[in-house]
């Protein structure tokens, strides 16, 4: 989006209130960082955990019976079969708008391009003679994949968790998303579309935790059979994050890649009406959205501010993004200089993190925690969301300290493959004794010396 236009107060009708972070003059630790930085409420995580916890006992103790009572309860939908009539994927296929089908066509064509890019080789080291060691990659079983429904329709997500589980090799592949009562108790068309275009078949409409939750523990449900999975991926609200976290010791999880957020780091060479327009793109997601600019310019932050005072009123969400703008999930924080601001970046550890910047490929280069960064005035977070080739299934909540976004290696799995011969094991095995002694584990060593005879 480009605007450069401006209004007359009387235009505007919605002003959000960007609070101000100023952290200039300040000498902060990584901790102390990591604190001040704008983070969605925890009282709403916590909320959240106990609801979860419910949920997934409700699931895994009543099966089908509990899915169809969460939707009444969260969608207004009642439900007669859970699965979805490969028919009715037919039928969305048939119906979508050519300029949507041609859209998804081009976001599948990058996406899947970049996804076999990033399968890695298998590793073969012979470490001495007679002694090899294999790292082979191997695809997960079965994929479980969830679209989310709630304020905004993403066939988009259908394509970012697909598309990398077949580059993967993935042979089966599940995919939940919401019914929706406007839809007969069906997903939306749109995703039945995107999941028809991409061959999937196996669609099943139960939205929120409870289809995680249904994922990794199997549901039955007459004559159709959703089988556990082995991984479940894909975005979705605090509920959806929540569930992953507590799923972890029954199935493998991509990220914690919950509701978005977008950090912009800007010094004063950046377009204030771009900066305004990307933090309202990712803000009208959800009302719990989070959006921050971190800049060393305070000229920057206020040229922003009075274009978000423009641009917000005109956009059709207008409510949602000034309660998410206005959020304590959202703010301008004002540093020292260039590298302060990228020391804030990382301690954000942004879902999201565009560059406008002078040189803004050497910033993103000293940048080490962020989902993807997004680099020059002319790669907005958008592009990302639905065309670039990269993912948009990316961690939040600061998570990208430690966790990526979603690749083709999240359902791929690596398998350590040794082999010695007997004599590069007779090499090393008194090696192997010492050490086996060392930790009081004579029988170790006796596995060894009963094939060498030492």
């Amino acid at each position: 989006m480009e605007y450069h236009g401006h209004v007359t107060t009387a235009e505007t009708t919605t002003t959000p209130a960007l609070r101000t972070i100023d952290l200039r003059g300040r000498q902060l630790s990584w901790a102390e960082l990591r604190a001040a930085v704008p983070r969605q409420s925890t009282s709403s995580l916590a909320s959240a955990e106990q609801a979860v916890e419910e949920i997934i006992a409700a699931v895994r103790a009543e099966g089908a019976a509990a899915l169809r009572r969460y939707a009444r309860r969260f969608d207004g939908v009642e439900q007669q079969r859970l699965r979805v009539d490969p028919a009715e994927i037919r039928r969305a296929v048939d119906a979508l708008d050519p300029a949507v089908r041609r859209g998804l066509q081009t976001a599948i064509e990058r996406t899947r391009a970049f996804a076999a890019a990033q399968r890695p080789a298998d590793a073969r080291l012979e470490v001495a003679p007679g002694a090899v060691l294999v790292q082979r990659w191997t695809p997960i079983r079965r994929a479980g994949l969830y679209v989310p429904g709630g304020l905004a329709v993403y066939p988009s997500s259908v394509v970012m968790n697909v598309v990398p589980a077949q580059a993967a090799g993935v042979g089966s592949i599940a995919l939940c998303s919401p019914p929706q009562r406007e839809f007969g108790g069906l997903p939306h068309p749109t995703i039945l579309a995107a999941a028809g275009l991409l061959g999937v078949d196996e669609v099943w409409a139960i939205g929120g935790a409870q289809s995680l939750a249904a994922m990794a523990h199997g549901v039955v449900d007459g004559e159709d059979v959703l089988e556990p999975v082995d991984t479940v991926t894909g975005p979705g609200n605090v509920y959806v994050a929540t569930a992953k976290r507590l799923l972890r010791s029954v199935v493998g999880v991509d990220a914690e890649a919950g509701t978005t957020e977008i950090a912009v780091l800007a010094d004063d060479t950046a377009d204030p009406s771009y900066v305004a327009a990307d933090l309202i793109s990712q803000a009208e997601h959800d009302p719990a959205a989070g959006s921050v600019l971190i800049t060393h310019s305070p000229a920057l932050a206020e040229r922003v501010a009075a274009e978000l005072a423009v641009q917000v009123p005109r956009t059709r969400h207008r409510e949602r993004v000034a309660t998410a703008l206005s959020g304590p999930q959202s703010g301008a924080v004002l540093t020292d200089d260039l590298d302060a601001s990228i020391a804030v970046a990382d301690a954000y550890a942004a879902e999201h993190l565009e560059i406008h910047t002078a040189a803004p490929q050497d910033v993103a280069a000293r940048v080490r925690n962020a989902g993807a960064i997004f680099v020059g005035p002319y790669s907005p977070v958008p592009l990302g969301d639905y065309a670039a080739g990269s993912n948009h299934v990316l961690p939040t909540g600061g998570t990208a300290v430690h966790t990526q976004g979603l690749s083709t290696t999240s359902f791929l799995k690596a398998v350590q493959v040794v082999e010695y011969s007997r004599e590069a094991l007779a090499e090393i095995g008194p090696d192997i004794v010492a050490l086996a002694d060392s930790e009081d584990l004579p029988a170790h060593g006796t596995a060894i010396t009963i094939r060498t005879g030492g």
